[in-house]
């Protein structure tokens, strides 16, 4: 049965949040979070998702089973078109990015962010500019930042199965507050230090002698070892060796039987946001600490991952304007530490965030992607004395 992706955000919208989050469960994290602990804290950006989930069983190229879709973000709302300050950054660049030698000549980052599978990453781009056609933005050219992940494990992603409509669902479907996270939109087939990963969100906010300023991380979380694992300190990939990506009944094999595997191959897409009064330059250093978040759970940016992230500010608007000089408010280098530090921890709980918030998928040819079970998370960390108790 095909879904239509329009329920499926209604679904989203309505229930954002329907799992539990990391620290619901107790899992330990430096900083001080916004009010949704999300890329949302962030005043004026937006995220919306479309979702295709459809078919199960052998794979057939061009029908399924698909487990894709599409995710957008916006820095200053669906109807605001100012361009923001931006910069980026590559750990490693078995992937991509549209739009990044634009956005590191000029410095500006227009329109959404948007991230999808592999193989349609040109279709989004297009979708986007006619979408923004449509929409009366005003222009003669446009290069959008369209980033992937592959999802190639549990979707037919030969099978092209995102359209032109998919994308401009999820751009219609942006909203501010709680954004969901797990199996939705460009994450849904998604996996992440072989559990089930997705997109993930969480966010800082700084004291107010350090400015108060709000950091808001996004992840499509598709990278990693189980083996390497660390969640707040703890070897978790060590404490749950098992429940691995596995085929249930992989075809051509003798007897048919289960093959379960450990794989570093993958990638992770990282938008980072925020409100301090950034440079591009500084937004480049910026989107390199998340580089960090990565590297506490494990990540080494190996050779056959896509390690991508993007920053961007809200701050200075109008700092576009094509046909006066203008005058832009910026951070001393002096002060910006601790927005390094935010943007770690942020990065840290919104890869964590993906994994809590996930679900089991079985996907093409029976491949089977278990989540991350919560009661042995919660287990690892009281070993090791880093679980935090609720208060009663």
């Amino acid at each position: 049965m095909r879904f239509l992706p329009a329920l499926l955000l209604i679904a989203s919208s309505l229930h954002p949040q329907s799992r539990p989050r990391a620290r619901d469960l107790g899992v330990p994290f430096d900083g001080t979070p916004g009010p949704l602990n999300a890329i949302t804290d962030v005043a004026g950006v937006t995220v919306g998702h479309s979702t295709i989930i459809a078919g199960q069983g052998k794979l057939v190229v061009g029908q399924g089973p698909v487990r894709t879709g599409v995710t957008a973000i916006f820095p200053r709302g669906a109807t605001n078109g100012d361009p923001v300050f931006g910069g980026w950054f590559t750990l490693n660049g078995n992937g991509e990015m549209t739009g990044t030698t634009w956005l590191e000549e000029s410095g500006f980052l227009a329109g959404p962010v948007m991230i999808t599978n592999t193989h349609s990453v040109g279709v989004v781009r297009d979708a986007v500019i006619e979408w923004l056609v449509r929409k009366g933005f005003q222009f003669d050219w446009s290069l959008p930042i369209v980033a992937e992940t592959w999802d190639g494990s549990l979707n037919d992603i030969n099978g092209f199965h995102v359209t032109k409509q998919h994308a401009f669902a999820a751009l219609d479907s942006a909203h501010g507050g709680p954004v969901a996270e797990g199996n939705v939109g460009g994450g849904t087939g998604m996996i992440c230090n072989a559990f089930k990963g997705g997109i993930g969100t969480a966010s800082r906010r700084l004291p107010a002698d350090r400015g108060g300023y709000t950091v808001g991380v996004l992840v499509q979380c598709n990278y990693g070892s189980r083996a390497r694992l660390s969640i707040a300190g703890v070897p978790v990939g060590q404490e749950i060796p098992d429940l691995l990506p596995c085929y249930d009944s992989l075809p051509g094999t003798a007897r048919g039987g289960r093959r379960c595997a450990d794989s570093d191959k993958g990638s992770i897409i990282i938008v980072v946001a925020t409100d301090a009064p950034l440079l591009p330059h500084q937004l480049k250093r910026i989107a390199k600490r998340a580089a960090l978040g990565v590297g506490r759970l494990g990540g080494t940016g190996g050779n056959p991952s896509g390690d991508i992230f993007v920053a961007f500010s809200t701050a200075n608007p109008g700092a576009a304007k094509p046909d006066a000089n203008v005058t832009v408010t910026m951070l001393p280098n002096e002060r910006i530490s601790p927005l390094f530090e935010a943007t770690i921890q942020a990065t840290e709980e919104a890869i964590v965030n993906a994994m809590v918030a996930a679900e089991t998928m079985t996907g093409s040819n029976g491949m089977r992607v278990y989540a991350l079970p919560h009661d042995r998370l919660r287990a690892a960390l009281r070993k090791y004395n880093r679980l935090v108790e609720p208060r009663q």
